[in-house]
């Protein structure tokens, strides 16, 4: 897979990903962790990332509008929402572990209006 370092990931689009595609390498992993700010690799082998906010209403606010953009790349994150925070955990289910798909939408989070 030829990664583009510095290519706009927020610019592209989720693609389907089906049983039987492989996941991303460590090698291929690292590239695209490059370019995304404050993204964690997890252990599971997902990316997660904390927004801080000053209160639940915003924090909410930002949960919704993850929740919209979500539905519309049809990429779905683990969201956990609580007073001030949410963390957001990407992988993708049908490969067992990262896709670029992840760090498209990653990419595209990073770009809501906190």
């Amino acid at each position: 897979m030829t990664i583009l370092v510095g290519a706009d990931l927020s610019v592209k689009h989720c693609k389907p990903c089906e049983g039987g595609t492989p996941a991303l390498s460590e090698a291929v992993l690292a590239e695209y962790l490059k370019q995304v700010q404050g993204w964690e690799l997890l252990k599971e082998m997902k990316i997660a990332k904390s927004f801080k906010f000053p209160n639940f209403r915003k924090a909410l606010e930002f949960t919704n509008r993850v929740g919209e953009l979500a539905e519309s790349e049809g990429h779905h994150p683990d969201i956990f929402l609580s007073w001030g925070k949410v963390k957001i955990e990407l992988c993708t289910h049908a490969v067992k572990g990262l896709s670029e798909n992840d760090f498209i939408l990653a990419a595209k989070i990073d770009g809501l209006p906190k």
